[in-house]
């Protein structure tokens, strides 16, 4: 199929999608699942390849997320019942001031991304991100946006992340130069969409239901909606609870890039380092601290973790969707489609790597996929260019892939659900959080290569 046919594809797949989401209401992940049939019969996957592309679109990343939603929002669950969400939002504001509380916690929400995926830090500072709006009386959105944001920025820039990490290593990039060069671009970066958050949230949009109620209220669905009658936890239990899984998970990557293979606490280490397992062990401390300890029965207590599958189910199924579309585009050939045109213009090699990280982010909806692509597609060209340079061809590919996370990406249903936004107003805030975050990064990026 033509270069062309395949982009009018990709165009017409992404307006249907939105039209059946917005206009005739459908939930998003049959709409996902209608539009990614579609885009395989057209651009001719063979009969016998469809559904197993849909499969292994969507078990790929549900294999990736499913139990880290799942476990994320018991553990969530779990502090949210107790009154631990807002005592330690109480502390913080009173510590902090309330003027001082957003961008204090975009920092923090920076520190955490450096070493943790970007979906995982994500749902574990969801209590946060509710306790603050409750004690503050505004909504999520005003605690989430930089914080999703800046956590993106990060995921995207820093070597402790795969699509970093891989680029570096196909275009033969210096990782430590990459790693202080992207620190700096990702504050930058992180400065502008704290900035650029605080003016999308001078509009008031309207939250899901579930949402809402997150913000009302501190209770919970079904059984779990009384609240514990006693003295809420500390801030520093609350505290602990969080920072366990992502100490495990720092520990986990540091014993891998330290510790030999063989190495006893590193074959440990790389086990208990991993999401699911620290969520998992914050989950069973906080299932004694905040559960058995204050004189909850076990069936209690399964009943108030087991409410939180509910909510959960949704995020994940829409999230697998989004997995199921972009696993189409790409065995369809439709990012590759995008490259070679953006190839064939022959731009300098800096707006080249922004731009065809972006397209190709656009067009598939993987960050890392986009890195991994684009540094494929570079890697020859790069050859005659000295060490800093290509830091910073390096670093263009990955701020490319921070731009345009839209219905293709699983993060973006992860963060619209989590944060209520209906599609539209998600297309409006984050999308455009997003790239005006990326492009801000290329703009660093690109003053950089100038001076050097």
């Amino acid at each position: 199929m033509s270069t062309t046919a395949l982009l009018l594809i990709a165009l017409a797949s992404v307006v249907l999608l939105l039209l059946l989401v917005i206009k005739a209401k459908a939930h998003p992940f049959v709409a996902l699942l209608i539009v990614s049939l579609l885009v395989a019969f057209t651009t001719g996957i063979p009969a016998s390849e469809i559904i197993k592309t849909i499969e292994k679109g969507m078990g790929g990343i549900l294999g990736h997320i499913a139990s880290i939603i799942i476990l994320g929002s018991m553990l969530g669950v779990l502090i949210e019942m107790s009154g631990g969400a807002e005592s330690l939002a109480k502390k913080l504001t009173h510590v902090l001031g309330p003027k001082r509380t957003i961008a204090a916690l975009t920092i923090v929400a920076f520190i955490l991304g450096t070493p943790v995926f970007f979906e995982v830090g994500f749902i574990i500072i969801i209590p946060l991100i509710y306790g603050f709006s409750k004690v503050s009386h505004v909504s999520p959105l005003k605690f989430g946006l930089p914080m999703a944001g800046v956590m993106l920025a990060v995921h995207v820039a820093l070597p402790t992340h795969p699509g970093a990490a891989a680029a570096a290593s196909i275009l033969h990039a210096e990782v430590g130069w990459l790693m202080i060069t992207g620190l700096f671009v990702a504050m930058a970066v992180g400065i502008v969409g704290y900035f650029y958050a605080r003016m999308l949230n001078k509009r008031n949009y309207q939250l899901s239901i579930n949402v809402f109620e997150q913000q009302q209220t501190a209770e919970l669905p079904g059984h779990a909606k009384k609240k514990a009658q006693q003295v809420p936890p500390s801030a520093w239990v609350i505290g602990g609870l969080i920072v366990i899984p992502i100490a495990l998970i720092v520990t986990g990557t540091l014993c891998q890039a330290l510790l030999a293979e063989n190495h006893l606490l590193r074959q440990i280490m790389t086990i208990v380092g991993t999401p699911p397992v620290a969520l998992l062990v914050s989950l069973g401390i906080a299932s004694w601290v905040l559960g058995l300890h204050r004189g909850m029965s076990l069936k209690k207590l399964g009943e108030v973790t087991g409410s939180a599958i509910p909510s959960s189910a949704d995020v994940i199924l829409v999230a697998g969707a989004g997995g199921a579309f972009g696993g189409v585009l790409v065995a369809s050939g439709i990012g590759n489609a995008l490259a070679q045109v953006l190839e064939a213009i022959h731009l300098p090699l800096m707006p080249a790597a922004f731009l065809l990280s972006l397209v190709l982010r656009a067009s598939q909806g993987s960050a890392t996929v986009a890195i991994l692509t684009t540094s494929g597609l570079l890697s020859q060209a790069l050859v005659s260019l000295g060490p800093a340079q290509t830091v910073l061809i390096t670093l263009s590919t990955c701020f490319g892939a921070l731009g345009l996370s839209h219905v293709n990406d699983a993060g973006f249903w992860v963060v619209t659900r989590y944060l209520g936004l209906s599609v539209p107003d998600g297309l409006k805030t984050w999308t455009v959080l997003t790239t005006v975050m990326g492009i801000s990064g290329f703009l660093v990026t690109w003053a950089l290569w100038v001076v050097v």
